[in-house]
């Protein structure tokens, strides 16, 4: 078994990918500075390292001694990234990079990183499905540095031979999504709403569609690319991205009308002019992701909304919220 390094670790989609690994019997340390991720999503007996990626000295400390690291940690809101450009930029491509020197500069030779980078890396596209070969063209500074992340990772695989592989999640939702923080996706935001017997406002027509995927499929497309990794001679360094996505699209008033049959009340969104620069239509291709790492999304929208409401106490049927049934393996 091996020993992990989880940046972002207390955090959505982190918090999970620990449980799995815990289950495989890996060891874990968790960086988080708790800005958005919480405490008590880090399991007990986990040794939780409280910092900011921004601070060098801090990700050289909790990445000694580790076999691998998963590059979570990042200031996930756009909005804050316009609002704050420099902060967030240290954050989310200086962090990146003290991640990359770190895992490089251990006495045993580099280990290799996951890193999450992001479907904001394309921009408005007219090329859908959208594959990796796809022009990134970022429109915001959020997805700029999740950009800048996968050229610095191209980088140190030729400068310091260190191996990584980024993937480029599209819009990820599931349980410990907390509706609450401006970090949130739609999903959390209108099952909160609509639970409360409140109207959501939808912004625009409502058409505009959107690539959901679930936490646990995002997790075991992580764990695959750790395991592809670790298989690799370190003679061979690489720097692969990937998309991680169901390739299946749903508009907003879709997703409003399945949340709304979830919970068992009408949806009757109010519309409101649609916001300067949103993206009108985003699915991205997960054929690549399914060649190299056998790895494709199982989880139905409906199935994993259920979840979601299911585990915030939503709905009043409550079943199994864990992250399986976990994505199929197809090799």
């Amino acid at each position: 078994m091996s020993s992990f390094l989880v940046t972002g670790g207390a955090g959505f989609i982190g918090s999970h990918l620990v449980v799995r690994l815990l289950e495989a019997g890996h060891d874990v340390r968790v960086l988080d500075d708790l800005s958005t991720g919480k405490r008590e999503n880090v399991p007990a007996g986990v040794e939780l390292v409280i910092g900011c990626v921004s601070d060098p000295a801090t990700v050289a400390a909790a990445m000694a001694d580790m076999d691998g690291c998963f590059h979570l940690a990042a200031i996930a809101s756009v909005a804050r990234c316009n609002e704050d450009w420099q902060f967030s930029h240290r954050v989310n491509l200086g962090g990146g990079i003290n991640v990359y020197e770190a895992a490089s500069a251990l006495s045993g030779g580099p280990v290799p990183v996951v890193y999450a980078s992001s479907a904001a890396i394309y921009g408005d596209t007219d090329l859908l499905p959208i594959a990796e070969e796809t022009t990134p063209r970022p429109q915001t500074p959020y997805g700029a540095d999740k950009l800048g992340l996968e050229h610095q990772a191209r980088a140190h695989a030729h400068v310091r031979g260190m191996s990584s592989i980024g993937l480029r999640f599209f819009n990820v939702y599931g349980p410990r999504q907390d509706p609450s923080s401006p970090y949130s996706g739609v999903i959390a935001r209108f099952a909160d709403l609509l639970s409360a017997g409140r109207a959501i406002t939808i912004y625009g027509s409502g058409e505009q569609t959107r690539d959901f995927v679930y936490v646990g499929d995002v997790v075991t497309a992580c764990v695959a690319a750790m395991t592809s990794l670790k298989a690799r001679p370190a003679a061979q360094p690489r720097a692969d991205v990937y998309n991680v996505c169901t390739g299946r699209t749903t508009s907003v008033l879709q997703l409003a009308q399945t949340l709304g049959a979830l919970l068992g009340v009408n949806s009757r969104p109010q519309h409101a002019p649609a916001r300067p620069g949103d993206i009108f239509a985003s699915y991205g291709d997960p054929a690549a992701l399914a060649r190299a790492l056998g790895v494709t999304a199982e989880v139905e929208l409906k199935d994993g909304l259920a979840r979601l409401l299911d585990w915030s106490g939503q709905r009043a049927v409550v079943t199994d919220t864990t992250d399986t049934p976990r994505a199929r393996r197809t090799s």
